[in-house]
């Protein structure tokens, strides 16, 4: 069994987004299992002063987390060009302890959805470079962006929208064959 940590950039707990990650938790090959962590909303700002020794409780939890899953899924939206900063913040907080963090070398995916005509690629474009930049093992070839979000799933949730669940099924076998790979070698 495979598991991934999926990470929602959007906090809105009716977003597309989120709907996005429900779908794929409800889609997810077989022999893959994701989890949704909230825990995101409760990290303070990075503040190298407060990680020392005694960290707060919400980053211990969410770096156990990512060290507990096999691979990663970001699902993010784009806001004002780029990614939101919940979700920078949290990759800041999985790029430490430098050189021992949890999300150093875990396979890693971006995917997403926007109200624009282009679906997020900017969001999920800054979203790839920086988690590289933290460490983690990026899979640049999967990419499923979802334009036009709150028109496409105003009357249907992304999980029946047959297209959407092929593109999810495929970034998740992607992000699957990529954490087995880690794990063999």
């Amino acid at each position: 069994m495979t598991t991934i940590l999926t990470l929602v950039g959007s906090l809105r707990t009716g977003s597309t987004n989120r709907q996005l990650a429900e779908a794929a938790v409800d889609h997810a090959p077989e022999g893959v299992t994701l989890s949704v962590f909230d825990g995101i909303v409760d990290l303070p700002f990075y503040n190298e002063d407060i990680d020392g020794d005694t960290p707060p409780a919400a980053a211990v939890a969410f770096r156990q987390a990512i060290a507990d899953a096999d691979g990663l899924l970001l699902v993010t939206p784009e806001y004002n060009g780029t990614m939101p900063a919940v979700l920078k913040n949290a990759l800041d907080w999985a790029s430490r302890p430098f050189g021992s963090s949890p999300i150093s070398g875990k396979p890693l995916a971006v995917i997403g959805s926007a109200f624009g005509q282009y679906g997020g690629v900017w969001a999920h474009d800054d979203a790839r470079k920086s988690a590289g930049i933290a460490g983690a093992a990026v899979l640049g070839d999967v990419k499923v962006a979802i334009p036009q979000s709150v028109v496409r799933f105003a009357e249907t949730h992304p999980r029946e929208d047959e297209e959407v669940v092929g593109q999810l099924q495929g970034a998740l076998r992607a992000l699957a064959d990529a954490a087995s790979e880690a794990q063999a070698a």
